[in-house]
């Protein structure tokens, strides 16, 4: 019996070694995200309308793409998709999900080469209102067990909004927009961060208030979504990226992700992939892809703008990405996607969405990146 056990040890141990050692082909990195690309173009698909967050955070990985790769299929899905768009964000301009889209033309308005192609105007409107006009979250009416009383009451919209609003900021040379990313950041961080786990509660819902009513794991641990804090950690990266260097509250942003990188890296199961339930990966027997995407991408951009130390993380980043690659079907497809959902669910071989494609993108610019 001690004789087998050790001979299974040592078959991972063998494996995660071997995976280490392994060379990044970034020919092949190219192929699987063009085909991811091609695949979800012919694929379209949003969650309530085309300027959704879900095609928010497929575009942004698409932007990321075109970045590194500077590769004209991505440049033309931006152009495309935002003229169809009229460079509109969606409805909603009390709900971060819904200014994601603007990410991409942001992104276009900075490095399409044409002039006066993009109407930013769009986005400038949707955000002043978002940041300056009460709401009935902000003017705290809504006493749902969501407990949604201030701007950014769930950990995904700060992905959505404070990378948009960091990059305006960029663009137009105003750092008000900073500022008041700062302000609604920060109350997300103090209503939603686990200071001991170093994971962000999805919503109030998870947060433990010491009562029977406490929402638990089976196996007694707090409840923390692998997606959620993928968004939060990608966020948080993307947000570094474009803040200036010198910005007063930026060694707040640069802790915060190098103590949820330091928790994901202890916490990354054997597999690579992280599974929908992080601090209880054993209720679903697969890892899944969109929380995972994210991930990775973050992990590989610290590694690559010095925040992370390479020997320790490189490992996992790269473990991670031959995981996501087995999940890509032949066709290009990116399987094992999460669907929508605000907690912890299962996903499987044939599940998809297009914010998964666009994690995938997003972990596959910053893997290009990477020198052995």
């Amino acid at each position: 019996m001690k004789k087998s056990i050790f001979t299974f040890i040592a078959i991972i141990a063998l494996f995660n070694y071997s995976v280490a050692q392994k060379t990044l082909n970034k020919t092949e990195i190219e192929v699987a995200m063009t085909k991811a690309l091609d695949w979800q173009e012919a694929h379209p698909i949003f969650s309530l309308a085309p300027t959704d967050w879900t095609n928010g955070a497929y575009y942004t990985g698409v932007a990321r793409a075109h970045k590194i790769t500077n590769d004209q299929k991505y440049i033309a899905a931006l152009k495309n998709y935002g003229f169809l768009n009229k460079w509109k964000p969606f409805r909603r301009t009390y709900h971060a999900d819904d200014v994601a889209i603007s990410y991409s033309y942001l992104y276009l308005e900075m490095n399409g080469g044409r002039k006066n192609f993009i109407d930013i105007e769009p986005t400038k409107n949707f955000l002043d209102t978002h940041l300056y006009v009460p709401n009935h979250w902000t003017d705290g009416s809504d006493t749902s067990t969501m407990d949604r009383t201030i701007l950014w009451w769930w950990c995904d919209a700060l992905f959505m909004a404070p990378p948009v609003l960091n990059l305006y900021a960029k663009l137009t040379d105003q750092p008000r927009y900073l500022d008041q990313m700062h302000k609604y950041y920060v109350e997300s961080y103090n209503q939603l961060y686990d200071k001991e786990e170093h994971l962000f509660a999805r919503d109030m819902r998870f947060v433990w208030k010491g009562t029977d009513k406490d929402l638990k794991e089976p196996n007694g641990k707090k409840i923390f979504w692998s997606r959620g804090n993928g968004w939060v950690i990608a966020g948080l990266a993307l947000i570094l990226d474009d803040m200036p260097k010198d910005y007063k509250h930026r060694a707040f942003y640069e802790e915060l992700y190098k103590e949820m990188a330091d928790k994901l890296l202890k916490i990354q199961p054997k597999s690579g992939l992280w599974h929908p339930s992080l601090l209880c990966p054993e209720t679903f027997i697969h890892g899944e892809v969109s929380g995972s995407g994210f991930n990775t991408f973050a992990l590989a951009w610290g590694i690559n703008n010095g925040l992370l130390k390479k020997s320790t993380y490189m490992p996992a980043v790269k473990k991670a990405w031959q995981a996501l690659v087995e999940c890509q079907h032949d066709d290009g497809m990116i399987g094992w996607v999460q669907n929508i959902g605000g907690q912890p669910d299962p996903a499987s071989y044939n599940s998809w969405q297009n914010y998964g494609t666009g994690a995938f993108l997003l972990a596959g610019s910053e893997i290009l990146q990477l020198e052995d």
